[in-house]
């Protein structure tokens, strides 16, 4: 039955879209309920957040999918097996979970799949909104006059928020290859990062909004200090990249003791085979099944990484917390460091237990928009520039 499914129909993409714009509804009522009396720039401010907010929850559910095999419970797409939902698939996945109890398509996996997509467009439906309104607003404010203008909370440029619906539109591509190439560990992490770099465009424009608001800039740094938060965003985008490319490829229990591997400290590892990046999930490129040793160069290269970035992150709370304005991001550094050691731990000493990859996978990301949010609330302080009797304005950046 599975072999006769086509990989891509498109009959359920109203019925998904249909499903996406409820879910939506939600959020989008609750917003204009808390923000009646606000103006258009606080609405918009608030559906960012909350946007931000729904998007770390689907990453965080897309992670629950992939930890408990359900990528393929629906083994195409966009519906399941021709269907809205699995309602009106039950034969056929009756059938393939006749065939194979414990395969990828069973009742329960095929709902998380399903559950996930569903989300997934939702989030893409109120991306929409965002945009559109953002347009909306830019184009009422080049109405305003002088006066009004100035008076005015200044909205973010619409490219952002457009920019970001192009990106959750190739999320959705990826979302579609990861099921219809049966988890190509290289699409599933390219899947994974696209949602880390979703989150940071959501974030981006959540805090000039901010910045907007209170009619403020970012806070002047020290050059040292600002070069050590960018690299270790850049460690921080590879550890996580690594992370993914462990997970995708099963690799977390290649190692299970620690500080040491296999009784080792170099455990015998294959390097070329486990980084050979474009090929099928548990095959090298030649098709030959890949062996236990380029598992554990997967699984050690993830951890020696995370020997610097944890460093990396020490230093960059404790440089943090000298500055007042930035000391809540460095207090939220230092302890999601402290978790995403916890829950790495855990993850090996305790067999890969689901809620510490699910903490794990959700501790990288909250990292990700944490060192995102204080990146855009910092300036190198050689390049502040103060003019007496003006507030700075931060909502100009990359205004139309």
């Amino acid at each position: 039955m599975m072999e006769t499914q086509s990989l891509y129909d498109l009959t359920p993409v109203a019925w998904l879209m249909a499903m996406g714009v409820l879910i939506a509804l939600g959020p989008l009522f609750w917003v204009w309920r808390r923000n009646a009396g606000a103006g258009p720039a606080r609405r918009l401010h608030a559906l960012t957040v909350l946007t931000l907010f729904l998007t770390f929850d689907l990453t965080l559910f897309g992670a629950f999918t992939r930890l408990t095999d359900s990528g393929l419970g629906c083994p195409d797409w966009p519906g399941c097996y021709g269907n809205a939902s699995p309602l009106g698939a039950r034969h056929e996945i009756a059938m393939a979970q006749s065939a194979q109890p414990t395969g990828p398509v069973t009742h329960s996996k095929a709902w998380v799949e399903m559950v996930h997509r569903y989300l997934a467009t939702g989030v893409g439906v109120l991306i929409l909104v965002l945009s559109v309104a953002t347009w909306i607003e830019r184009r009422r404010q080049r109405r305003l006059s002088a006066r009004e203008a100035a008076d005015a909370p200044q909205a973010l440029s619409a490219w952002w928020p457009a920019a970001t619906l192009v990106w959750v539109c190739l999320q959705g591509a990826f979302g579609a290859l990861t099921v219809t190439l049966k988890l190509f560990p290289a699409i599933v992490t390219m899947h994974l990062m696209g949602a880390i770099v979703l989150l940071a465009l959501l974030c981006i424009q959540a805090v000039r909004y901010r910045q907007a608001a209170a009619a403020r800039g970012p806070v002047p740094i020290a050059s040292p200090l600002r070069t050590l938060l960018v690299a270790t965003t850049a460690l921080l985008t590879l550890q996580i990249a690594l992370g993914g490319w462990v997970s995708t490829n099963y690799a977390v229990l290649a190692c299970t003791q620690f500080p040491t591997c296999q009784g080792n400290w170099w455990p015998p590892m294959n390097f070329a085979q486990g980084f050979q990046i474009w090929r099928e999930l548990g095959v090298d490129t030649g098709g030959t099944p890949i062996d236990f040793a380029a598992l554990t160069a997967i699984h050690y290269v993830h951890r020696l990484m995370a020997y610097l970035v944890f460093v990396a992150l020490g230093v960059l709370a404790w440089r943090l917390h000298r500055i007042v304005a930035l000391r809540f991001s460095a207090r939220w550094l230092a302890g999601l460091a402290l978790l995403q050691l916890a829950t790495g731990l855990g993850n090996v000493l305790l067999g890969w237990p689901l809620a510490a990859a699910v903490l794990h996978t959700g501790g990288a990301a909250a990292l990700a928009v944490v060192l995102v949010w204080t990146l855009c609330e910092s300036r190198r302080e050689k390049n502040a520039v103060t003019v007496r009797g003006t507030a700075p304005r931060s909502g100009t950046m990359g205004a139309a």
